[in-house]
């Protein structure tokens, strides 16, 4: 078997991925808190670790993956966000949940084969902060439960920061029932208004670091192979659930390997709501397919930043007509089963290089472009089919593609010809006929695109 390499944050290098146990690979992605809207950088970890996820499967089999991706469903956004519709907790984390559920199908992001949510694991979280308590890596003070970060020794070992350093730049509370204040918290109270549950420390709500050490642990054991999220989530989320749950399993490690994306940047800046520059999934999806937004979060380095913008996605769907171009070329041509090919796969392999990958994909679109024989053509399809998968990248059926579902034969082998004319006439530089055929083209609503491959059209609905 070919080695998997992936950048681990906390080595800050790649290293070869070896799993705990070939059998059961286990990931474990931040999911969201829904409470609103999600915005296409909050799709770029689902995309992301859903190639990894790919690449992990055609590795030890897709039985033999396991990936959690939690829902956080009680958070002080989502109560306030209650409280400006008027309706109940329960009911906006229900709805944007589901929401953010058919967001992600749209962009071809299979589901976890977990999705754990935080309100069912209050009692894990109430025994893991027990446990913290016990062992003096926790203590109570004024109705919260916070965690003594002195009293973990290998504290910043993930961002590489020193207590002083965290302390100036973070995003501490300041209050005087912390004995310290890089200490954090782990169970706050509830008033009567608030949603709380029942504690030896009083009836309270769980902190949000704590909810993903909790969900963790009840899922996938103390610990794993793969922990994921974006880079943002290095300081204080991650660095904080490591302490947590070293310190809650007598000093094991919780995960083997830390992988984190670069931002999304709208411009010059980072993509945040609190920003306001955001660009929702749900507003994009009405424009572009859900494969362009997919495929644009995959042409920069995961690791890389990556700008945001109307030529990127235009571009993009260019890039994707070549592969189905290609695709309706090949026509009824039955592809033949074939092995991921291997430039393609080592791509991938080393720490999810998906712009290479991308290269080698319409490598493999050109050399299927040129298959002269029935066999030659079967075996590319079969290829180019089998590359795409690992990307979810060339799926769907061209003529849905482009727009081309319900035509007939006849009309499609009228535009063919016309296709065909205006190649022709443009080539003789026949201006004068090429604006006639052009004319015609825009009339049928036909958008014609040259690549590199040839040309391929589609029907522009208004």
């Amino acid at each position: 078997m070919k080695s998997l390499t992936l950048y681990d944050t906390m080595a800050r290098k790649k290293r070869v991925f070896e799993p705990i146990d070939e059998s059961r690979v286990t990931m474990y992605v931040c999911g969201p808190t829904v409470y609103s809207y999600a915005h296409i950088g909050n799709a770029r970890p689902p995309v992301v670790f859903d190639v990894l996820r790919r690449v992990l499967a055609h590795l030890y089999g897709e039985s033999g993956v396991v990936l959690a991706a939690n829902i956080t469903d009680i958070d002080d956004k989502i109560m306030a966000a209650a409280r400006e519709s008027g309706e109940s907790i329960e009911a906006v984390a229900t709805r944007f949940a589901r929401i953010y559920r058919e967001d992600l199908d749209a962009l071809g992001i299979a589901p976890p084969t977990l999705e754990p949510k935080a309100t069912d694991h209050i009692g894990p979280m109430i025994a893991m902060m027990q446990r913290l308590v016990d062992t003096g890596h926790a203590y109570e003070a004024e109705g919260h439960v916070l965690f003594s970060v002195k009293s973990y020794e290998a504290y910043g070992a993930l961002s590489k920061r020193s207590l002083d350093d965290m302390i100036a730049g973070a995003r501490v509370e300041v209050a005087p029932y912390k004995k310290d204040p890089c200490d954090f918290v782990l169970w706050k109270p509830s008033s009567e208004d608030e949603p709380g549950w029942d504690s030896p420390w009083g009836r309270g709500r769980p902190g949000w670091h704590l909810e993903c050490s909790a969900m963790c642990e009840a899922h996938l054991g103390e610990t794993i192979d793969i922990h994921g999220g974006g880079i943002d989530l290095v300081f204080p989320h991650h660095e904080n659930e490591i302490a947590q749950s070293t310190c809650a399993h007598g000093g094991k490690t919780m995960a083997n390997y830390w992988l984190h994306n670069g931002f999304l940047n709208m411009g010059s800046d980072k993509m945040s709501k609190s920003l306001g520059n955001v660009a929702l999934i749900r507003d994009l999806l009405k424009t572009w397919p859900g494969e362009v937004l997919r495929c644009a979060l995959l042409t920069a380095h995961y690791r890389a930043p990556l700008t945001w913008n109307a030529d990127l996605l235009a571009k993009t769907r260019r890039s994707l007509d070549r592969i189905y171009g290609v695709l309706r070329r090949l026509g009824d041509i039955e592809a033949v089963a074939a092995d991921v090919p291997e430039a393609f796969l080592d791509a991938l392999l080393d720490d999810l290089n998906t712009p290479k990958a991308m290269s080698e994909l319409f490598a493999l679109a050109g050399a299927a472009n040129k298959a002269e024989t029935a066999e030659e053509k079967a075996r590319a399809k079969g290829e180019l089919l089998t590359a795409g998968a690992l990307m979810g990248l060339g799926q769907d059926n061209p003529d849905a593609w482009f727009g081309l579902t319900g035509m007939s034969e006849a009309e499609r082998a009228e535009i063919d010809i016309l296709i065909e004319k205006r190649q022709k006439v443009r080539a003789d530089k026949d201006w004068a006929t090429a604006d006639a055929v052009r004319d015609e083209l825009n009339a049928r609503k036909v958008q014609v695109d040259d690549g590199p491959e040839g040309s391929t059209w589609r029907i522009v609905v208004e």
